[in-house]
């Protein structure tokens, strides 16, 4: 405990937070899509909120439409294949003319210490500066009147390298993607320029509450674990990155078995390996082994706060994650959308207590579930979201309620899937997180076999021991409300 406090107390203080401890509770012709931008997102909130699932105090009979589970239909139009030690997923659409390619870098923050925390975004973004067949002014003209994008996402888990063309100029854009992965200049000059953009994208991170709030709650929640730090890196770690760590790191880790490539859109898989076998294939295969993180060993809850005279107060929190390779991931998320229906009913439908407020569900190889809201009274808030945990616990979703929840969640998780980068993420997370990516073909058909004792059970097993990160007046929050989580 006296660990996890110091390194509470560390990861707090740089944000300018107070830690206590918690009690221990119990066709498309549009553009093409843009790439990721390189400050990795905030956790969205689902597009509508679930239906409040009914809880009742005994186990109800399960609707006979329940009864035969569906099964659905084989994905004949995606494939795998290897080149030179790097895994390649190809989903071939032909309904659109977008290219999505996503080489997802592996390893996140666990491949630099934290002094050193941000240096993959930064060796990739300071790449647009210029490369060996593409100088700077070059590249941009060909990019511009290409009328693609590359983009970087540095993510926890992988730091994303991506492309977004049309058929006819997916040559062209790939020649430059390569050459920028390939043959980066990192010139002094183009890397300071990248550095200052990354430096005031980390200092605008203070200005909104939401992104604090963001990175507060993992530096609470996931202290001494990957997840606990930012992937972009932080002011400190940034302004000691120089252009030689940078050229040593694009020369020891950019290996072929560090990279799991999906492309989506209409490409044969020959033309594929051709862009491939002369570029990227050509790197180092290394000896690169991708492995989920270490789960916590021990998990208390904590409370991390923040003094802010806002408008408002930010609360954000978490439970102890599962392993997204296990039995309990999906029942989880379910879990975690039930409580969302149930808190926008009882905080904001009934008692205006906030605008935005939902269980948030964490996608990572450690997924976590956890809490958020923004409001005036967080202690009566916190009470509601405290007896609907409890009720969720002791008591009973109703079969119906569970799936009419349940078809809800996969239509809003497919609305938000449904471009040709979406989809190369969807295929990526099944890859690495549940080990084969023919199991995003099975992801609805997993959702639909959660039970009401699914649900109770990992509901009683994972949600509690709350990590909580609040943002406002402290003296409108109650510890001890936070302690009974």
């Amino acid at each position: 405990m006296r660990r996890l406090l110091t390194g509470l107390a560390l990861a707090a203080t740089a944000v300018g937070a107070t830690v206590t401890p918690a009690r221990p509770a119990g066709a498309q012709t549009t553009p093409p899509q843009p790439a990721p931008a390189p400050t990795p997102a905030p956790t969205p909130a689902p597009t509508t909120p679930p239906p409040a699932a009914p809880i009742s105090s005994q186990p109800t009979a399960a609707p006979a439409a329940a009864a035969a589970p569906r099964t659905t239909a084989r994905d004949s139009n995606t494939s795998s294949f290897e080149i030179g030690g790097m895994q390649v997923i190809l989903r071939r659409v032909t309904a659109n003319q977008v290219v999505a390619a996503n080489l997802y870098l592996l390893g996140g923050t666990r491949q630099t210490s934290s002094r050193q925390a941000g240096l993959e975004p930064l060796l990739l973004e300071a790449s647009e500066q210029g490369t060996l067949h593409y100088p700077r002014e070059q590249l941009r003209i060909q990019m511009a009147r290409l009328g693609t994008s590359i983009g970087v996402g540095a993510d926890h888990d992988w730091t994303t390298f991506a492309l977004r063309s049309t058929p006819a100029t997916l040559d062209s854009t790939w020649a430059i993607f390569a050459d920028r992965l390939l043959h980066p200049t990192l010139d002094s000059a183009g890397v300071e320029l990248v550095r200052a953009q990354l430096l005031g994208a980390v200092r605008q991170r203070r200005d909104d509450p939401d992104a604090s709030l963001d990175y507060l709650a993992d530096s609470v929640a996931f202290t001494g674990t990957p997840y606990g730090g930012s992937p972009l890196g932080t002011t400190a770690s940034l302004a000691r990155l120089t252009p030689a760590d940078l050229r040593r790191y694009e020369r020891e880790q950019m290996v072929t078995s560090r990279m799991l490539l999906v492309v989506v859109g209409d490409v044969t898989r020959e033309h594929l390996i051709q862009l491939i076998t002369t570029t990227i294939g050509t790197l180092p295969r290394g000896d690169y082994r991708w492995t989920p993180p270490a789960l916590p060993a021990t998990w208390n809850g904590a409370l991390a706060v923040e003094r802010r005279t806002l408008p408002t107060n930010y609360v954000l929190g978490y439970f102890p994650g599962a392993a997204a390779a296990g039995p309990d991931y999906v029942p989880l998320r379910i879990a975690a959308a039930v409580l969302s229906g149930r808190f926008f009913s009882e905080i904001r439908s009934k008692r205006n207590l906030s605008y935005a407020v939902d269980a948030r569900f964490l996608e990572r190889a450690s997924g976590a579930a956890g809490l958020y809201v923004t409001t005036v009274d967080p202690r009566t808030t916190l009470r509601i979201m405290r007896e609907e945990l409890s009720n969720l616990q002791e008591g009973w979703i109703t079969s119906r309620g569970l799936e009419q929840l349940t078809q809800h969640f996969i239509t809003e998780y497919f609305l938000e899937n449904e471009t040709n980068g979406d989809q190369a993420n969807f295929l990526a997370r099944a890859q690495l997180y549940r080990g084969d990516w023919h199991r995003a073909a099975h992801f609805a058909d997993e959702l639909r076999a959660v039970t009401p004792a699914d649900v109770r059970r990992v509901s009683r097993q994972y949600l509690h021991g709350l990590r909580l990160a609040y943002i406002g007046d402290p003296s409108k929050l109650d510890p001890a409300v936070v302690g009974t989580f």
